[in-house]
């Protein structure tokens, strides 16, 4: 049997950036593109050893929620590796992912609200989710994913789509239930709210730009 051609993540488009976008706390598009390329190094990586063990890709064996979360993660953790203005938050829980370095004890915060850049990663152009409505300053990573579903008939290789960020106040999302948890509920920002981020582009692929 002809084993199945799975096409292998994307790196990140040098020229895909745009030299005008607002990135603050001494972010660069020099630092993002080396940590996009990180991440679909990595990825290409896992992909490369499951496929030796005739296993499905990484980006197929988890949960979107999941993936989408390590993606978020993975970034948060590794832009302060390029850009040393910046840390990762070291606080459980804690809001925004990327800190200005050197402020907070530890590299620790709560809840700083715009002092810092929240992380988020979505398959999704827009109905964007993050955590209770507060003022951050949102950067959004949109990639496409290998899974296959009833829009997508065919396996696709790991790819960033858009970077788009700035910042959203509690205005930006729906009335939220009285009873809605922080902990345990998310929430899209509102269309407006994505439409504006997305004027102040990043990143876009070639097919969008």
């Amino acid at each position: 049997m002809t084993e199945r051609f799975l096409p292998a993540p994307e790196a990140p488009e040098m020229d895909g950036f745009n030299p005008h976008a607002t990135i603050p706390f001494g972010v660069t598009t020099a630092h993002l593109y080396e940590s996009m390329k990180e991440f679909t190094t990595f990825v290409g990586f896992i992909d490369a050893q499951l496929r030796a063990q005739k296993m499905a890709r990484f980006e197929d064996i988890l949960m979107a929620a999941n993936f989408n979360g390590m993606v978020g993660e993975f970034m948060s953790r590794t832009i302060p590796k390029y850009c040393r203005s910046v840390v990762k938050n070291n606080r459980h829980n804690g809001h925004p992912d990327i800190l200005p370095a050197g402020k907070y004890p530890n590299d620790a915060a709560q809840h700083a609200g715009t002092d810092g850049i929240e992380i988020r990663a979505s398959r999704y152009l827009k109905s964007w989710q993050t955590h209770k409505a507060e003022d951050i300053w949102l950067m959004m990573f949109v990639f496409q994913s290998g899974r296959v579903n009833p829009k997508v008939s065919e396996p696709v290789g790991f790819k960033f789509l858009i970077v788009a960020g700035g910042p959203i106040t509690k205005a930006d999302w729906p009335a939220r239930k009285p009873e809605a948890s922080h902990a345990l509920n998310e929430e899209s920002v509102t269309t407006s709210a994505a439409e504006r981020l997305m004027s102040n582009w990043i990143y876009k692929c070639k097919e969008l730009r």
